[in-house]
């Protein structure tokens, strides 16, 4: 319809007085720009835009079932002293850190094109910038321009082709970190780069020939908050996000947030539901209604995020701090819809991990005599057995779904690595040894690999912090090779627990951000 005919429409509906009225607008809305349209859903974005000269619109869509977002850009460039792209942006103040998995779609007009995260004074084509940028032909660099107006610079990554993409910001430093998905990320810094406090972040493309476009695609989008140095662990928590994941697409969707902390999902035996901790309390969150629903666990109010159903998913155990016992955790069951729980371990600390597929021992981290051990005890409880000796933290034991092998990490080489080893304590077998902490292996449902929790080395092997940037990886059961499957903000509470779905094609686990 054109703004003659809308004009003439607007004259037989509605009095002189109004009509001139909505004519004003009409025309100061016809006068917007069209290429910064105002979509009604971004997702994690505020708005989108054309910055500099750009004679192709571009666009954003969102697609809310995936959590994808799809960008359009045309654009000269994202360099020299002027840029031409399109971005989704938001605003954000301080630290921040950005991620995302990005690709390209089809074959482009440029081997130049360039897509990437970026952190920007203001939308001025000539803004101080960092950007972390792809280009078609594969070249990936940690591009800035210091100042309003200076040429660009960059620091070219050694990695070609990546479509992992990191982008973090900690006072005035800026950290490149981009991978090909499975590899772990590779680094680059610049420092010195003065943006402001408040500053616009967001995802871009750019073309790199006037008059044409290139898309796009951007996955597990995430923009995080990270803990500040002050934060006191265990006192104070950022927000969390409940997300799964499918194993082999490395599809995220992030499925509930809360500000307060959430940890450990387990999921239940139907694949309905995923059950975890918040505040001492056990929560199951039904997937397909996206509520979650308080279990009673009657007088065990001060629970940990160390839960685990059983085989056949009639009950849970968990690991409840009892005043009765000096507030030390102490192992209980309880029917999996709730109700009066049954002690199991007679002293503590106990923290629970493992459950076995025939229902008979629940394996625990011990503390005893300053040591702490993986042991089993009977389901119904009695005389606990001690299945590890050695020196330093044992820990994350978990069954495997035939009973043959118990899986754990133990710190007891220098750094802390998977192990696994008979159920009886015997034939203990190291399965990683390489330059990550690796925590909480939990073994797939056909018994063929497990997924674990991967911290950087700059973490002390026996420690498992909150708001730690890790991975969770993936090796065959027997070992071999890790690969990385997510890149994650998160860490104690990520994925303590047993975390697989019932079929074996997703996991469960807990990011984290500041939220306001």
């Amino acid at each position: 319809m054109t703004l003659l005919h809308t004009s003439h429409v607007l004259m037989n509906m509605f009095p002189s007085g109004l009509l001139a009225a909505l004519c004003m607008a009409l025309l100061l809305f016809s006068s917007c720009d069209s290429r910064s349209p105002q979509p009604t859903d971004l997702g994690a974005f505020e708005g989108q835009a054309d910055v500099g000269e750009v004679e192709a619109a571009g666009s954003v869509q969102y697609d809310t079932t995936d959590q994808s977002y799809h960008i359009v850009g045309g654009g000269a460039n994202v360099w020299g002293q002027e840029d031409a792209f399109h971005v989704a942006w938001t605003r954000v103040s301080g630290d921040v850190l950005l991620r995302a998995r990005g690709a390209f779609e089809g074959e482009g007009a440029h081997e130049h094109r360039t897509m990437g995260w970026m952190i920007r004074s203001d939308l001025s084509p000539d803004a101080a910038h960092v950007s972390a940028a792809v280009h078609g032909d594969g070249r990936t660099a940690l591009q800035y321009r210091p100042a309003a107006g200076d040429s660009t610079d960059e620091v070219r990554s050694s990695v070609t082709g990546a479509d992992v993409i990191q982008l973090a910001r900690e006072d005035s430093t800026y950290t490149m970190s981009v991978a090909q998905a499975g590899d772990p990320f590779t680094r680059d810094t610049v420092s010195s780069v003065a943006l402001g406090d408040s500053v616009y972040v967001g995802l871009f493309v750019s073309s790199h020939t006037q008059g044409t476009t290139e898309t796009a695609t951007f996955r597990n989008v995430r923009i995080v908050k990270p803990a500040s140095d002050s934060l006191t662990q265990y006192d104070e928590y950022l927000g969390s996000r409940v997300e799964t994941m499918d194993v082999e697409s490395r599809h995220r969707t992030v499925v509930h947030e809360e500000p307060r902390s959430l940890q450990a999902p387990n999921w239940t035996l139907d694949g309905e539901s995923l059950i975890y901790n918040s505040e001492g309390l056990l929560y199951r969150f039904d997937l397909a209604t996206g509520t979650p629903k308080e279990i009673d666990t009657g007088f065990a109010d001060d629970n940990n995020n160390d839960h685990v159903l059983s085989f056949d998913g009639e009950q849970i155990g968990i690991s409840h701090h009892a005043e009765e016992h000096d507030g030390n955790s102490i192992v209980y069951t309880v029917p999996i819809d709730g109700g009066t729980p049954t002690q199991v371990t007679p002293q503590g600390p106990s923290y629970l991990h493992g459950w076995s597929p025939d229902g008979q021992w629940l394996t625990y981290t011990g503390a005893r005599d300053g040591e702490y051990d993986i042991y089993k005890i009977p389901v119904e409880g009695g005389e606990e057995v001690r299945l590890t000796t050695a020196e330093g933290l044992d820990d994350g034991s978990e069954y495997s779904p035939d009973g043959e092998y118990i899986y754990f990490n133990s710190v007891r080489t220098g750094s802390m690595e998977i192990w696994r080893m008979a159920p009886d304590g015997s034939d203990k077998e190291q399965l990683t040894d390489d330059r990550f902490n690796n925590w909480f292996p939990h073994v797939s449902p056909d018994g063929e690999s497990i997924v674990f929790l991967s911290y950087l080395p700059s973490v002390p092997p026996g420690d498992h912090p909150f708001y730690r940037q890790v991975y969770l990886r993936r090796m065959p059961a027997d070992g071999g090779e890790p690969e990385v499957i997510a890149y994650v903000y998160g860490g104690q509470g990520t994925i303590n627990v047993p975390s697989w779905s019932p079929d074996g094609e997703r996991i469960a686990f807990v990011s984290n951000t500041g939220m306001e």
